[in-house]
């Protein structure tokens, strides 16, 4: 019984959200993981709008280009590409600017997590975007033209806010996924909240009891994600008839 009573003091000793503990630096490296997935997804984003509308709209050189990226995005494993692009992307970018005189870049660490998740999340957002854009009745878009609006006006009036109730839901399964993929960062010295879990694990030994917190603040990161995905879904869809089931 004292055995038992005194793990229990060490566990929550280990929690404290002070500098005698961790609970502060998970919730920090909580902090880190969402201002990457948000950066990261925001990013994704747009290049996803762009891609789509590149590969519906754009020239034949640029739509082999965007093919020729989303197929190798999509077919090689993130953990190869965010070592790729990590190692190989900035030693390309400092060296480009070393050949025009310029000095090397010191980029952070929250900067280059987001722009390599944002490029590999980019790949499957182009999809998503040129899927839920076919999916409008071309209907819409004629009646545009029809008013005398521009190409511009018609994507943003018409094209953007029809297409989104059919883009929301594979773009919120894109955000859950690009939320754990976070902790892949870890592998290229991000302190996010995977990496500051194994580092209070290793440094307590307490591996079930901190794995176990991640896994629960992992938990609630989704469930927040999910009411408020809930909710953008039921705006964007309002006025719509609602799918009857057979």
């Amino acid at each position: 019984m004292h055995d038992i009573l005194l793990a229990s003091f060490t566990l929550a000793d280990s929690l404290p959200f002070s500098l005698q503990g961790w609970g502060d630096n998970l919730l920090a490296g909580l902090g880190k993981t969402v201002t990457i997935a948000l950066g990261a997804f925001a990013l994704g984003l747009l290049i996803g709008l762009l891609g789509a509308l590149g590969k519906l709209y754009g020239p034949s050189p640029l739509v082999w280009f965007l093919e020729f990226y989303t197929t190798i995005i999509r077919a090689v494993p993130e953990l190869v590409l965010i070592l790729l692009l990590y190692y190989a992307g900035t030693d390309l970018l400092n060296r480009t600017l070393e050949s025009f005189g310029y000095r090397p870049l010191d980029i952070s660490g929250i900067s280059a997590g987001i722009a390599v998740l944002g490029i590999v999340m980019g790949a499957y957002a182009t999809e998503v975007m040129r899927a839920a854009i076919k999916a409008v009745p071309p209907g819409q878009m004629e009646a545009g033209k029809a008013y005398g609006m521009s190409a511009f006006q018609i994507l943003r009036r018409v094209t953007l806010p029809a297409m989104l109730p059919f883009a929301i839901p594979g773009l919120a399964n894109l955000w859950l996924i690009v939320t754990k993929d976070t902790a892949l960062l870890a592998v290229v010295g991000f302190e996010e909240l995977a990496s500051v879990t194994r580092q209070a694990a290793g440094t307590t030994r307490n591996y079930l009891f901190f794995f176990c917190v991640a896994a629960v603040m992992y938990l609630c990161l989704t469930l927040v994600s999910n009411m408020i995905i809930r909710r953008l879904e039921a705006y964007y869809r309002r006025g719509q008839k609602p799918l009857e089931h057979s």
